[in-house]
């Protein structure tokens, strides 16, 4: 028997990857504080799954979203501003080169799309009371979205397995702060518009400047 068969959870039959989105979720919605340790029991009995796929699953996580530490178990990792910096300008090289091959490979199903994600996007801003911008997982991600149209298969891999894993923690934070939220959602406009007039250079331009706005907001909330 494989291990992922041996680890798939008896009574749900959820397996490790399978709840790495449900997990992850869990982990970035601010129930766990910076460096505070991770119990898995808790997990297990928040998701409704046993302890066996959940440690599992914490392993794929290790390096990037968690920790383990001799003696101490498993804790939510810490990020200093040097490093929550140097990984928002890696994002911009690789989501600016993202958006313009996004303008030149997109489909009119991908645009469509875009645009789907940006009305969903304005409804929760003018329903949510604190004026947050919090998106989902994989495919209902704006961002995700556009390096999937761009065609480039290793700039998705690099920003799914590394980069948004350990960004998504400050996401949650910086997206709530005050004016941030409208503030995004123009500037997903504008790379979208970008995309829709198949003009490579001008949504590069958009995109960059998008997420050094996302930044700035980024390091202001670390700081807070």
């Amino acid at each position: 028997m494989s291990e992922g068969k041996r680890d798939t959870d008896s009574a749900t039959g959820q397996s490790p990857d399978g709840l790495l989105p449900r997990l992850l979720e869990t982990i970035s919605s601010g129930h766990f504080a910076p460096g505070q340790r991770i119990s898995e029991s808790e997990l297990a009995r928040q998701l409704g799954v046993s302890r066996g796929p959940i440690r599992e699953a914490l392993g794929r996580l290790e390096g990037r979203v968690v920790e383990r530490r001799p003696n101490l178990g498993v804790r939510l990792i810490e990020m200093d501003r040097e490093k929550l910096e140097e990984l928002f300008r890696v994002r911009e090289a690789l989501e600016g080169m993202a958006a313009r091959l996004a303008a030149e490979n997109s489909t009119n199903t991908d645009l469509q799309r875009l645009t789907g994600l940006l009305e969903q996007h304005e409804r929760v801003i003018q329903g949510d009371a604190q004026g947050g911008y919090l998106q989902g997982i994989g495919d209902e991600d704006f961002h995700v979205s556009i390096v999937s149209a761009s065609g480039c298969g290793t700039l998705k891999r690099i920003l799914m397995d590394e980069v948004y894993f350990q960004l998504r923690l400050h996401r949650r934070r910086s997206g709530t702060q005050p004016g941030r939220a409208r503030a995004a959602l123009s500037e997903h406009r504008a790379i979208v518009d970008a995309l829709y007039a198949r003009n490579p250079e001008r949504a590069e331009i958009a995109m960059r400047e998008h997420l050094r706005s996302a930044r700035f907001s980024a390091l202001g909330a670390l700081e807070e």
